[in-house]
């Protein structure tokens, strides 16, 4: 029965894998479909992202369905505790992805970027695919270093973000209200998506070490959205 047990919990890990590697793909092709207008990227982002729900529904029933049965007990306990709370945030950042897509879907065939701020999202979709990698490769091997590499990226995103609302506030900007809705909200997925991924590396620190007091300090602490 042990056996089988720590078989269930290697198969917990492995699907978050899986789902971190579904939301990378996802983010790489809705930042790559928002730089250029490329719709049909945009629509293969939006109809994949159901895969992400129904693998993370699966991943949540599978650790229900252990707690249930196995009554696991210390860092098996955090294991499975965690996994539902990673889950969550993987689904989420995923739909963050398929909003992203959206804004391109919505806008085409004109360019969802503002003119002016083409430079700043390019930046923002490269730091959100570097976070998602780094992010996957942490549920993967549990290596706590690559969590600074996470929250020195969200903070490259966070002042970028800040960045966008100081042009579409200023006196120079010049776009209409649709562009400036648009910069607004893209500027806000890309920021909210990095947050739900450092959210997830401190659950990582924290099921690793099993002192919260010790993740928080490592990663800082993000309200979910």
């Amino acid at each position: 029965m042990r056996e089988v047990f720590h078989q269930s919990l290697e198969d917990v890990q492995g699907r978050l894998v899986e789902i971190a590697e579904l939301v990378t793909v996802a983010i790489d092709k809705a930042t790559r479909a928002f730089g250029t207008s490329d719709v049909a990227l945009a629509e293969e982002v939006i109809e994949a992202d159901s895969i992400i729900d129904d693998k993370a529904i699966a991943l949540d029933e599978l650790a229900i369905e252990i707690l249930a049965r196995q009554q696991p007990v210390a860092r098996d306990l955090r294991i499975v505790v965690s996994a539902l709370r990673i889950s969550a945030s993987l689904e989420r950042m995923g739909d963050i992805a398929e909003h992203i897509a959206q804004l391109t879907r919505m806008r085409f065939p004109e360019r969802a970027i503002p003119k002016g701020l083409k430079s700043t999202f390019l930046q923002m979709g490269e730091l959100d695919v570097e976070v998602s990698r780094k992010l996957t490769d942490l549920l993967r091997t549990e290596d706590l270093s690559l969590t600074d590499d996470i929250r020195n990226a969200d903070d490259k995103i966070d002042d970028l973000h800040v960045s966008v609302f100081e042009k579409v506030l200023s006196d120079s900007w010049q776009g209409e209200a649709s562009a400036t809705v648009d910069a607004t909200l893209a500027s806000r997925y890309h920021e909210r998506f990095a947050d739900h991924a450092v959210s997830v590396a401190k659950k990582v620190a924290y099921l690793s070490t099993g002192d919260w007091t010790t993740s928080t300090d490592t990663i800082d602490v993000v309200a979910p959205a």
